[in-house]
Protein backbone atom coordinates (compact mmCIF):
# COMPACT_ATOMS: atom_id res chain seq x y z
CA UNK A 1 0.00 0.00 0.00
CA UNK A 2 1.19 3.51 -0.73
CA UNK A 3 2.30 5.66 2.19
CA UNK A 4 0.60 8.74 0.72
CA UNK A 5 -2.60 7.85 2.57
CA UNK A 6 -0.85 7.51 5.90
CA UNK A 7 0.91 10.85 5.46
CA UNK A 8 -2.49 12.51 5.17
CA UNK A 9 -3.70 11.24 8.52
CA UNK A 10 -5.46 13.93 10.57
CA UNK A 11 -3.58 16.05 13.08
CA UNK A 12 -6.61 15.68 15.35
CA UNK A 13 -6.81 19.30 16.42
CA UNK A 14 -10.62 19.40 16.34
CA UNK A 15 -11.95 19.48 19.91
CA UNK A 16 -15.19 17.78 18.89
CA UNK A 17 -13.42 14.80 17.31
CA UNK A 18 -15.01 15.02 13.89
CA UNK A 19 -14.47 12.39 11.23
CA UNK A 20 -10.87 12.15 10.21
CA UNK A 21 -11.02 12.22 6.44
CA UNK A 22 -8.11 9.79 6.28
CA UNK A 23 -9.17 8.73 2.83
CA UNK A 24 -7.28 8.87 -0.42
CA UNK A 25 -9.77 9.35 -3.24
CA UNK A 26 -9.24 6.99 -6.15
CA UNK A 27 -11.07 6.75 -9.43
CA UNK A 28 -11.29 2.98 -9.19
CA UNK A 29 -12.37 2.66 -5.55
CA UNK A 30 -13.40 -0.93 -4.93
CA UNK A 31 -17.12 -1.28 -4.11
CA UNK A 32 -18.16 -3.26 -1.08
CA UNK A 33 -20.43 -3.39 1.95
CA UNK A 34 -21.15 -0.40 4.18
CA UNK A 35 -17.94 -0.04 6.13
CA UNK A 36 -19.62 1.12 9.33
CA UNK A 37 -21.46 -2.20 9.53
CA UNK A 38 -18.27 -4.28 9.43
CA UNK A 39 -16.34 -5.81 12.28
CA UNK A 40 -12.83 -4.54 12.86
CA UNK A 41 -11.26 -7.69 11.45
CA UNK A 42 -13.38 -7.23 8.35
CA UNK A 43 -12.30 -3.59 8.10
CA UNK A 44 -8.66 -4.65 8.18
CA UNK A 45 -9.34 -7.18 5.41
CA UNK A 46 -11.12 -4.56 3.31
CA UNK A 47 -8.26 -2.10 3.73
CA UNK A 48 -5.57 -4.65 2.89
CA UNK A 49 -7.61 -5.71 -0.15
CA UNK A 50 -7.51 -2.17 -1.49
CA UNK A 51 -10.50 -0.39 0.02
CA UNK A 52 -8.33 2.09 1.88
CA UNK A 53 -11.22 4.16 3.19
CA UNK A 54 -11.85 1.29 5.61
CA UNK A 55 -8.93 2.65 7.61
CA UNK A 56 -10.93 5.86 8.15
CA UNK A 57 -13.49 3.87 10.09
CA UNK A 58 -10.82 2.28 12.28
CA UNK A 59 -9.40 5.72 13.02
CA UNK A 60 -12.85 7.07 13.88
CA UNK A 61 -13.46 4.20 16.31
CA UNK A 62 -10.13 4.39 18.10
CA UNK A 63 -8.88 7.95 17.72
CA UNK A 64 -10.10 9.27 21.08
CA UNK A 65 -8.80 6.45 23.34
CA UNK A 66 -5.44 6.49 21.53
CA UNK A 67 -5.27 10.26 21.94
CA UNK A 68 -6.04 10.00 25.67
CA UNK A 69 -3.36 7.35 26.05
CA UNK A 70 -0.81 9.62 24.37
CA UNK A 71 -1.88 12.60 26.47
CA UNK A 72 -1.24 10.64 29.66
CA UNK A 73 2.36 10.21 28.57
CA UNK A 74 3.16 13.72 27.35
CA UNK A 75 0.67 15.98 29.13
CA UNK A 76 -0.15 18.41 26.31
CA UNK A 77 -2.47 18.48 23.31
CA UNK A 78 0.05 19.28 20.59
CA UNK A 79 2.43 16.42 21.35
CA UNK A 80 -0.45 14.04 22.05
CA UNK A 81 -1.96 14.85 18.65
CA UNK A 82 1.37 14.27 16.93
CA UNK A 83 1.87 10.97 18.74
CA UNK A 84 -1.67 9.88 17.91
CA UNK A 85 -1.02 10.55 14.25
CA UNK A 86 2.28 8.67 14.44
CA UNK A 87 0.50 5.74 16.07
CA UNK A 88 -2.03 5.49 13.25
CA UNK A 89 0.67 6.02 10.65
CA UNK A 90 2.61 3.05 11.99
CA UNK A 91 -0.58 1.03 12.25
CA UNK A 92 -1.42 1.73 8.62
CA UNK A 93 2.06 0.78 7.48
CA UNK A 94 1.88 -2.45 9.45
CA UNK A 95 -1.70 -3.36 8.67
CA UNK A 96 -0.78 -6.25 6.38
CA UNK A 97 1.06 -7.91 9.27
CA UNK A 98 -1.98 -7.81 11.57
CA UNK A 99 -3.12 -11.39 12.14
CA UNK A 100 -5.97 -10.85 14.59
CA UNK A 101 -4.19 -12.56 17.47
CA UNK A 102 -5.12 -9.54 19.60
CA UNK A 103 -7.93 -7.03 19.25
CA UNK A 104 -7.39 -3.91 17.17
CA UNK A 105 -7.51 -1.78 20.30
CA UNK A 106 -4.82 -3.86 22.00
CA UNK A 107 -2.67 -3.70 18.87
CA UNK A 108 -3.09 0.08 18.60
CA UNK A 109 -2.31 0.55 22.29
CA UNK A 110 0.85 -1.51 21.86
CA UNK A 111 1.95 0.73 19.01
CA UNK A 112 0.92 3.84 20.94
CA UNK A 113 2.84 2.87 24.07
CA UNK A 114 5.99 2.26 22.04
CA UNK A 115 5.61 5.57 20.21
CA UNK A 116 5.04 7.44 23.47
CA UNK A 117 7.92 5.80 25.32
CA UNK A 118 10.24 6.73 22.47
CA UNK A 119 9.10 10.36 22.76
CA UNK A 120 9.21 10.72 26.53
CA UNK A 121 12.68 9.24 26.61
CA UNK A 122 13.73 12.46 24.87
CA UNK A 123 11.32 15.08 26.20
CA UNK A 124 9.67 15.80 29.54
CA UNK A 125 5.91 16.34 29.56
CA UNK A 126 4.46 19.84 29.61
CA UNK A 127 1.80 20.90 32.03
CA UNK A 128 -1.36 21.39 29.99
CA UNK A 129 -4.15 19.99 32.19
CA UNK A 130 -6.62 17.34 31.15
CA UNK A 131 -9.51 16.03 33.17
CA UNK A 132 -8.24 12.68 34.40
CA UNK A 133 -11.71 11.79 35.66
CA UNK A 134 -13.37 11.50 32.26
CA UNK A 135 -15.45 8.36 31.84
CA UNK A 136 -14.47 7.08 35.31
CA UNK A 137 -16.86 5.60 37.85
CA UNK A 138 -15.41 7.22 40.98
CA UNK A 139 -17.54 5.00 43.22
CA UNK A 140 -15.21 2.09 42.47
CA UNK A 141 -11.94 3.99 42.83
CA UNK A 142 -9.33 2.91 45.33
CA UNK A 143 -7.54 5.52 47.49
CA UNK A 144 -4.49 5.34 45.23
CA UNK A 145 -6.64 6.02 42.18
CA UNK A 146 -8.24 9.02 43.91
CA UNK A 147 -4.77 10.40 44.57
CA UNK A 148 -3.91 10.09 40.91
CA UNK A 149 -7.14 11.81 39.90
CA UNK A 150 -7.24 14.51 42.58
CA UNK A 151 -6.13 18.07 43.02
CA UNK A 152 -2.49 17.02 42.86
CA UNK A 153 -2.91 15.67 39.32
CA UNK A 154 -0.15 17.86 37.91
CA UNK A 155 2.35 16.85 40.60
CA UNK A 156 1.40 13.23 40.00
CA UNK A 157 1.79 13.62 36.23
CA UNK A 158 5.30 14.94 36.68
CA UNK A 159 6.13 12.18 39.13
CA UNK A 160 4.81 9.56 36.69
CA UNK A 161 7.18 11.00 34.09
CA UNK A 162 10.07 10.06 36.39
CA UNK A 163 9.11 6.39 36.56
CA UNK A 164 11.02 3.71 34.63
CA UNK A 165 9.38 3.14 31.22
CA UNK A 166 7.69 -0.19 31.95
CA UNK A 167 6.35 1.03 35.28
CA UNK A 168 5.09 4.20 33.68
CA UNK A 169 3.33 2.34 30.88
CA UNK A 170 1.75 -0.21 33.22
CA UNK A 171 0.52 2.47 35.61
CA UNK A 172 -0.97 4.65 32.87
CA UNK A 173 -2.77 1.71 31.32
CA UNK A 174 -4.02 0.50 34.70
CA UNK A 175 -5.11 3.77 36.30
CA UNK A 176 -5.96 6.11 33.46
CA UNK A 177 -7.00 3.67 30.73
CA UNK A 178 -8.70 1.36 33.27
CA UNK A 179 -7.33 -1.78 31.68
CA UNK A 180 -7.15 -5.13 33.46
CA UNK A 181 -3.80 -6.74 34.25
CA UNK A 182 -4.49 -9.27 31.50
CA UNK A 183 -5.16 -6.53 28.94
CA UNK A 184 -2.03 -4.65 29.95
CA UNK A 185 0.02 -7.81 29.64
CA UNK A 186 -1.25 -8.21 26.07
CA UNK A 187 -0.35 -4.60 25.24
CA UNK A 188 3.11 -4.74 26.77
CA UNK A 189 3.89 -8.28 25.67
CA UNK A 190 4.64 -9.41 29.21
CA UNK A 191 3.15 -11.68 31.86
CA UNK A 192 0.32 -10.75 34.21
CA UNK A 193 2.71 -11.19 37.12
CA UNK A 194 5.16 -8.74 35.59
CA UNK A 195 2.38 -6.21 35.06
CA UNK A 196 1.24 -6.52 38.67
CA UNK A 197 4.82 -6.06 39.83
CA UNK A 198 5.31 -3.00 37.63
CA UNK A 199 2.11 -1.38 38.92
CA UNK A 200 3.07 -2.14 42.53
CA UNK A 201 6.57 -0.73 42.15
CA UNK A 202 5.24 2.28 40.26
CA UNK A 203 2.96 3.14 43.18
CA UNK A 204 5.81 2.64 45.63
CA UNK A 205 7.99 4.96 43.59
CA UNK A 206 5.22 7.53 43.47
CA UNK A 207 5.06 7.46 47.26
CA UNK A 208 8.73 8.31 47.34
CA UNK A 209 8.55 10.96 44.62
CA UNK A 210 5.48 12.66 46.05
CA UNK A 211 6.56 12.29 49.66
CA UNK A 212 3.12 11.09 50.73
CA UNK A 213 1.39 7.89 51.70
CA UNK A 214 -0.48 6.27 48.80
CA UNK A 215 -2.23 3.10 49.89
Amino acid sequence: MSESLALNLPRMAEPDWKASGVRRQTADARPGPDLHDLSEIALVAECVAGRTEAFDVLVERHRRPVYLLCHRFVGNHEDASDLTQETFLRAYRGLQSFRGQASISTWLYRIGVNVCLNRVAIRKPDSEPIDARQHVDTRTESPSERVLRGERAERVRRAVAELPPRQRAALILRIYQEMSHQEIAAVLGSSVGAVKANVFHALQNLKRLLGEDIR
